[in-house]
This record gives C-alpha cells, sequence and structure tokens, in this order.
C-alpha cells in the first residue's frame, strides 16, 4: 500500500508531480486490519398489535352527555310519527330487561306514562321533556336500510313455484355462554344436537339442497330463489299468490351461522362496477351469471325461517309493528330496544329521530342501525340504495345519566 505524500504548501504543481515520480515505496507498518465486516441486520420482525376488543355494551363503550335535544337538528319527517311509535313500545319498554346495561324498566315509565294522552302536534316538546341525550363511544353513525318485499310465491309447490320457504324446524338449540363464563355473558349459540353433542345447525347450502325437506316445514313456495334472498336479509315480506291475495311472512327464527354480505364480497373481487354496489346492481348481476351467483349466495351461510302474520306488520324483535320511516333496527347491547335514537346523517332521508324497535343479524355494535322504510316502490328504492353516515344521538330517560355517572358502572368516554 503506498503511503500518501504530505503536500507541503511551498512545493508546485510540478514539483510535486516530479517528486513523486521518484518515490519509491515508503515503508509501511503493520498491514492495517480490514474493518471488521458488520453483522447481517437483523431482520425486523412486525409483532402484530391484537385489535382492541369490541365493547360488549354501551356501558363499555363509553357514555358522554349529548346537547340539549330542542338545539339538535330533527329532520324533515314530523316528531309525530316517532311518538306514536314510542308509544306502541311502551307496553314491551317497561318488562324488558335492556342488555345495552343502560336503564331499567322503570326508568322508561314515566316518558310512556305522559306519551298516552300527549298530543301528537307537540311532539317535540315531549322528546324535550322527558329525555337527555347522549353519545355512544365516538358516536359516529352507519345507516342502511331495508323494507317490507313483495315477491310472487305459492302456498303449495306448483310449475314457476320450486323454491321452498321454510318455517322454524323447532331442532335449534340456543345457548347463553354467559352462563358458563362471565367473559362471555351476552354471547350466544344456536346449533342442533348430534349425537349427544351441540354442533352447529346446517348453513345456507345445506338447507337449499333439501336436508330439511320431507319434514312438513315448507311454509310457501317462492318463483325466484334471488327474490328470497333479498327477503330474508329484509327479515320479513309479503308474497304475491297466484290468485293476486297476499300471505305476509315474518321472522321466525335464525341458523346460527354468522351473516355475511355478498354486496362487499362482490365488490371486493371486481364483479361490480361504479354504482351497481347497490342492491338492484347486486340484484341484476345474480341473474346475469345464475351458477356464480347461487355460489355467492351460498357464501352467506345465515338462513332465516318465516312464519304467517295476520295483523298488523311487520313484526319487529319487540313484538310490535314496526314502522316505515320512523323504525329502525339496533344492537340491543348498545340501543335499549323501544328507545329514540335521533340520527343527523349526510342522506336527509335517514336523519330524524326514530325508534329502535328491531335488530338484524348484520346491525351490530354502537351507532350501527338499519332505517326501515315500509312496502312498495319508492321503499325498495330508498332502502336498496341507503348507505349513510353522520353522528347518532341516543335518548334516554331524563337522569339515566347522572344515575350511570354517581357508581352504577358507566365506564367514561373513550378519547
Amino acid at each position: 500500500m503506498i503511503a500518501p505524500l504530505r503536500v507541503s504548501r511551498g512545493l508546485g504543481l510540478g514539483a510535486l508531480l516530479a517528486l513523486a515520480a521518484c518515490v519509491g515505496p515508503t515503508r509501511q507498518g503493520p498491514t492495517p486490519r480490514p474493518a471488521p465486516t458488520p453483522p447481517p441486520a437483523r431482520p425486523q420482525i412486525a409483532v402484530p398489535v391484537p385489535p382492541a376488543p369490541t365493547p360488549a355494551n354501551a356501558v363499555a363503550a363509553g357514555l358522554k352527555p349529548g346537547p340539549a335535544f330542542a338545539s339538535l337538528p330533527t329532520g324533515q319527517r314530523p316528531l309525530s310519527a316517532a311518538l306514536t311509535a314510542f308509544r306502541l313500545s311502551c307496553p314491551a319498554l317497561v318488562r324488558r330487561s335492556d342488555p345495552s346495561g343502560l336503564t331499567r324498566p322503570a326508568d322508561w315509565q314515566p316518558a310512556c306514562d305522559a306519551s298516552v294522552s300527549w298530543p301528537d302536534t307537540d311532539a317535540q316538546a315531549f322528546f324535550a321533556r322527558y329525555f337527555e341525550t347522549a353519545q355512544v363511544g365516538d358516536g359516529r353513525l352507519f345507516a342502511t336500510g331495508y323494507y317490507e318485499p313483495e315477491i310472487a310465491g305459492s302456498r303449495v309447490a306448483a310449475p314457476g313455484f320450486a323454491v321452498p320457504i321454510y318455517r322454524n324446524p323447532g331442532d335449534i338449540i340456543e345457548v347463553d355462554l354467559g352462563l358458563w363464563s362471565q367473559e362471555l355473558k351476552g354471547r350466544r349459540v344456536r346449533g342442533r344436537i348430534e349425537r349427544n353433542r351441540l354442533v352447529p345447525y346446517y348453513e345456507r347450502g345445506q338447507i337449499e339442497d333439501g336436508v330439511l325437506a320431507g319434514r312438513g316445514l315448507e311454509l310457501a313456495w317462492a318463483a325466484d330463489p334471488v327474490e328470497l334472498f333479498f327477503l330474508e336479509i329484509q327479515g320479513s315480506g309479503r308474497l304475491r299468490l297466484p290468485d293476486g291475495s297476499v300471505m305476509r311472512l315474518g321472522f321466525d327464527g335464525q341458523n346460527g351461522r354468522d351473516y355475511v354480505g355478498i354486496g362487499r364480497l362482490m365488490r371486493d373481487r371486481g364483479l361490480l362496477g361504479p354504482g351497481e354496489t347497490n342492491m338492484q346492481g347486486i340484484m341484476a348481476w345474480l341473474r346475469a351469471h345464475p351458477d356464480e351467483g347461487r355460489a355467492i349466495m351460498r357464501e352467506n351461510k345465515s338462513y332465516v325461517f318465516f312464519r304467517e302474520l295476520t295483523g298488523a306488520g311487520p313484526i319487529g324483535a319487540m313484538g310490535v309493528a314496526v314502522t316505515g320511516g320512523s323504525s329502525v333496527a339496533a344492537d340491543p347491547g348498545f340501543v335499549p330496544l323501544g328507545a329514540p335514537i335521533l340520527l343527523d346523517a349526510d342522506r336527509p332521508e335517514a336523519s330524524g329521530l326514530w325508534i329502535a324497535q328491531d335488530t338484524g343479524g348484520a346491525i351490530k355494535g354502537a351507532n350501527r342501525v338499519d332505517t326501515f322504510w315500509g312496502a312498495g316502490a319508492d321503499a325498495r328504492t330508498i332502502a336498496g340504495g341507503m348507505s349513510a353516515r353522520g353522528q347518532a344521538w341516543l335518548l334516554l330517560p331524563i337522569g339515566t345519566l347522572a344515575r350511570l355517572g354517581s357508581g352504577n358502572g358507566a365506564a367514561p368516554p373513550r378519547p
């Protein structure tokens, strides 16, 4: 290795070059050791962060007081419709246990008593007098829509009516897991007994392939499997019979399998183009691709059973008739069934005061609601295209927040 020359300021460039030509190798000291090769960088292993546990109910999600009801926008629909729906819920409301952890049956009694004689024309004053608003969790709303569909059907199997509509088979076992563990409180599973063991109940594909056939469970017969699939999603509907009469169907149980929204599956797989992710677009694709469509529908293993309804309806989870434009389905762990809920949404149709009178297999968690629109072509159009976001305010009997905040278990709101 040639030692570097020290450059003196007194020598010119030419002298330096001449000198450099005459200089032989200089004596070297010990050969310097090469710098040690650094060890290869240890690969960075991403440690998965477990997701935050999902709150079990409204108390666990956290509450904070909302603005005075009178100061909030109440939408375009008259509040008298919400007052009528609230009255209808009261007989069940004052008897129901509340899995949300927010209210006791007696909390609702003053408002229910007053609603009997309160004039519909002054509904705004009623809700302002008897309720306080609360935000559950972050209050961020996601609202969809449902309606009461009408499809072609028959009471008996006949040419053109080959798709069975089943009543509840009666052998579904529901288990409250909270009886075994406090950590599982509020969770339930459904299944059937096989060889002295509880196993999952039959899924959609098995039922469509005839596992329930021959047991006399056929309530009626539909003409179109796609229409029946969406009637199941709505949870109730009407059959237009060959003689022009109507048979009304109501929810009578579910097989316990998880609901899977096929619209999201189809979107993620690129099967739906822009503007086709609503109900109308999904149905059009399923009909245009019958074999693939049948397979996709079976990916939703959930299956709904029906019963025939007479009288007012359709009937919601509270056992009372739901009303188009006034009733919503909600998760009873986060909204007491029968409670008013005020929505301030980016869709004006969804904004306003609603009464939680129903539930749904896909309606889970805080501030998640399914708005009910009644029956007919307009209801189908609105419900099929409904997807709204905004803010949700839960209305609770006056004094509820003070009681929960005084040592009865209300969790603080999340930051």
